[in-house]
Formats: structure tokens, sequence, C-alpha cells
């Protein structure tokens, strides 16, 4: 279960250089794929081997210095409820102005661990100055400079020591099903339609559904647990960021889960938002099945469900090995072919291949076509081993490990999913010396 860290504050106070700070050691690591979109707002840090989440609310935000208070509660409000510690960023240079004072009010109700972070601290005089940060009530003040990075390690250390420990005793081995999109997509009535009862209220009322509502699911000898992330509160007509609400929403029940089951609406096709939600389950490894909801509405032709997939798996790439269902939840269409195939693709991303079948497989094809040479020197491919982890992660011994170019690693990648089934799963391929 990871941890969830929000940065909050006024504008212009250094959000994304922290966030990018946090996160950019991780992304140099764990960002294999080549052209994972990088998600501006949502990232994995790392700090002494503890992994956790980071999401700049400031990122999903439209307008620039003049973001109204309104608009900056909202984004305090969502920090405090959804993640589990809170970075409240001030700027050194500026002092303590009146939003500061109302974000601190706001954090001081909550009862969330939450570090007060003054930022832009470059030199002994300005750490003199941050000590009035001790105005607002909210503890001790971590002065860094984001850009250079100073100072962050003692942040850091306080942040990790905020962490929920994992609980001792392990939980039982239930497929957890994560079921998202973005709003009005049709996640609540699914959940609904599987269940056969009205578990969420499908309403348009702000505060419908709270929380990822976690349901245990027996049908047909399978015990799923079905996370449902529906339900992003709609304060009325609020002219309001969605896609923010959605995203963080959707963080925790994806990283809690083992396969997503992506909404996409038929109507609509693949958006943008649907892209980040995508990069999110990418970053964190996770299984997919995409369902194209309300495909009842579509008016059909020839090959319309062909060329509409076609353009799905284009709009998805480079991971486009994933399954596509066309559902209609109101009709009931197709609803369970949908949780099949995820619960395939939860036993696929499970599957561990021997290490002397996987050489014997794949050596003779890399020697048939081997890597490119690079400056005159060949690159050779001695040895393949796959790592015990929850994702499906190969390592491949090499002479020149750096020389491989992220095209051929594709080629592997493809050759790894034509001889085992890996459908709807992402793999990790790392090079190293032998």
């Amino acid at each position: 279960m990871g941890n969830i860290v929000a940065i909050v504050g006024r504008p212009n106070v250094g959000k994304s250089t922290l966030f990018n700070r946090l996160i950019e050691s991780r992304e140099a690591i764990t960002d294999p794929t080549a052209g994972t979109t990088r998600d501006r707002h949502y990232g994995k840090a790392e700090w002494n081997g503890i992994i956790f989440s980071v999401v700049d609310t400031g990122g999903y935000i439209s307008g620039s210095d003049d973001v109204f208070e309104g608009e900056i509660r909202k984004q305090v409000n969502l920090a405090i409820e959804e993640a589990d510690s809170v970075l409240f960023l001030v700027d050194v240079k500026g002092g303590i102005t009146a939003m500061d004072e109302a974000i601190a009010t706001m954090l001081r109700k909550a009862r969330k661990p939450l570090l007060l972070v003054a930022n832009k601290v470059d030199n002994p005089q300005d750490s003199y100055t941050s000590s009035e940060f001790y105005k607002l009530g909210l503890g001790e003040v971590f002065n860094i400079a984001a850009t250079s990075g100073a100072g962050t390690g003692d942040m850091l250390d306080a942040l990790v020591a905020t962490f929920k420990k994992p609980s001792e005793e392990e939980e039982e081995d239930i497929p957890a099903m994560a079921i998202v999109g973005k709003p009005n997509v049709g996640k609540s009535s699914l959940v609904n339609a599987l269940l056969g009862r009205e578990q969420n209220i499908v309403t348009p009322v702000a505060g419908t559904t709270r929380d990822p509502i976690n349901t245990r699911w027996n049908v047909f000898g399978h015990d799923i647990m079905l996370l449902d992330t529906a339900g992003i509160r709609r304060k009325g007509k609020v002219e309001e960021d969605i896609e923010f609400y959605s995203v963080i929403r959707s963080v925790r029940a994806i990283e809690e889960s083992d396969v997503c089951l992506l909404m996409i609406d038929a109507q609509e096709g693949v958006q943008q938002q649907d892209l980040h939600i995508l990069s999110i389950i990418q970053k964190n490894g996770k299984g997919l099945v995409v369902l194209v909801n309300k495909w009842d509405l579509v008016a059909k032709e020839t090959n319309t469900m062909k060329n509409f997939e076609a353009e799905v798996r284009k709009r998805l790439e480079p991971f486009t090995d994933v399954p596509i269902v066309f559902i209609s939840v109101l009709e009931k269409q197709r609803i369970l072919k949908g949780m099949e195939m995820a619960m395939q693709v939860y036993e696929d991303r499970k599957r561990r291949i021997p290490t002397r079948k996987l050489n014997d497989e794949l050596l003779p094809i890399i020697e048939r076509q081997p890597p490119p040479m690079y400056k005159g020197k060949q690159v050779s491919i001695k040895f393949i081993t796959q790592l015990p982890t929850h994702v499906p992660t190969f390592v491949f011994y090499c002479n020149l490990p750096q020389y491989i170019k992220p095209s051929y690693e594709r080629f592997l990648e493809n050759r790894l999913r034509e001889h085992w089934r890996f459908t709807g799963v992402p793999i990790r391929l790392f090079f190293r010396k032998k």
C-alpha cells in the first residue's frame, strides 16, 4: 500500500520545481518504456528505499497568479482528504501572505501529517528570515532550495517518518480490480451491474461516492475485490478542473489494484484525460483492460468496431498489447466478458518463466538478429533471467548494456509477448553488465 504525498501552496512558491526534484531521480530509473507519457503532476519518488507517490496540486489548476482563492481552497481540501501526508510550501522571499494564512488555517484543522517547507532559502540571511513562518503555528519549518536541492534531505527524512507502516498481517491474496476512467463514463453503473444491486447511488448530487468503495465479488468461482473510484464529487456547477479530482482519486485505487479496468466513452473516443490515467497505470506496472462503454449508442457501419479498436490502440502506443472489450453497461452487454479478460490479465501478470526456457527460446532469436553495433563495437547478450517482482521484469546480461537502443528493447519485448502471453501486462526490461 503506497503512501501519497500532496504538495500544496499558493502559486509561484516552487511547487513544480520541488515536485520535479522529488521524482526526477526515480523517473530516470523506472521509466524504461520509451515514450511513456510523462505526467507532469503525478510521479513516483524514492527516499532511503521507501517509494511513495507525489501529487503536485498546482499542476491541475488552470490560470496563473490570479488563481482564485476558491481554487486553492479546493486543492488544499482535496489534498487533505486524499493524501497520506502533506507538504505545505511557502516562499521565504515573499514572506507570509494572506493566502498562506488561509491555507495554514485549513491545514491546522486537518488531522494529517504535515510538513511546513520554506522554499528559496539560498543563503544564511534567508534561513534567519524563514523563522517568521513559525507564526503559522504548524510546527517546525524546513528550509530548502528546490532548484539546487539544498535541505531536501532533512525534509525527506522527516517526511518518510510520517508514513504509515505497512500492516504486519498479510492480506488475503484476492485479485484487486480497479475501475477507473474519467467522470460520467459509467463506473458506478458498471459496479452496480456486476453486483446486481445499487451499491453506489448513481446521482449527480455532490458527494455521492466518497471513498473508493471496495466490494468482494464472487462469481463463476472467482473471488475478486472491486475498487470503485467513481464519484468525483461534483460540487454543483462550480467551474472546476474535474480532471484533477478524478486523477488524484484514481491514484490510490490504481496503486492498490492488480488490474485496472480503464473505461472509455465510445462516443468520445480516447481523450487526453484517459491517457493521463493510463500513464499512472503504466508507472505502477498494473495490468490493464480497456472497456469501451456506451457502445450501444454508436451508429454502426461495417467494421466500426474494428476501426474503433485500431484507433484506440494507436492512441495507447507504445503499449498496444491490451485487451479491448466493447460493452454497454446499460444493456448489460459483454460486461462479464470484460471481467473474464481482467482475470486472465491477472493470471498472466503472475507468470514466471523458468530461466532455462527463457534462454532456450530467446537467445537463438537474439543471435539471428543481434543488437545493432555501436561505434564498431558488437553488443552481445549472453543470459536472460526473470526477477521475482510483481511486475514481470526481465534482466538481459550483456557486455555493453549502455548501447542497447530503445528500438531493440521494443524488439525484445515483442518477442517475449509472442512466446508467452502477457496481454494487458506491462513488462519491464533491464540491461546489466555480465
